[in-house]
């Protein structure tokens, strides 16, 4: 019998770790998309070559503010402290948990039963949100600075792994 629970635990372990990895994943992509979407659309900066051509011209263009490269890894750098507003609710069917945001970014009132909301929680998710933001900079900057479709599945889940135990579709080709 100790042998049979030894060998239980480790799995135990790791699905918790991809749970944890999983759902911050798709948290970061749910508040990087709400962030982007708080910009004004008509803000735009200027992108390109400051340097003067040969001809006296620039090579300057305007672009929207809010999928521009240094707006997004602005939000980068300070994204996951809003972790601190998601709490953890477990799935009493599969027993996989899933993270939720706890505080509305409107100020609704948010149904919260069944979601556990500690310290230890948001402190895990927060340190798995910083260690996917940075290692998955580029893919996310490349996702978000086009309007797409089905973000969270396709970086989540195509492109990183973190969440193949949700949803099983083939992995881009890198």
């Amino acid at each position: 019998l100790a042998l049979a629970l030894a060998s239980l635990l480790p799995t135990a372990g790791a699905r918790r770790s991809q749970d944890l990895h999983c759902g911050a994943c798709r948290a970061l992509v749910d508040e990087l998309e709400w962030e982007i979407s708080q910009v004004d659309p008509r803000k735009t900066i200027q992108m390109g070559s400051f340097r003067i051509n040969p001809d006296g011209s620039q090579s300057v263009v305007e672009v929207p503010y809010a999928r521009s490269e240094a707006h997004l890894t602005e939000l980068l750098e300070r994204v996951c402290e809003k972790m601190k507003e998601y709490g953890e609710k477990l799935d009493a069917a599969t027993h996989r948990k899933s993270y939720v945001r706890v505080i509305s970014h409107d100020g609704t009132k948010m149904d919260l039963s069944g979601v556990k909301f500690d310290g230890d929680v948001t402190s895990s998710l927060k340190f798995a949100c910083e260690s996917i933001a940075e290692e998955y900079e580029d893919e996310l900057i490349e996702f978000l600075s086009h309007e797409a479709e089905n973000v969270k599945d396709r970086l989540c889940s195509k492109r990183t792994d973190l969440c193949d135990h949700a949803l099983h579709i083939p992995h881009d080709e890198l």
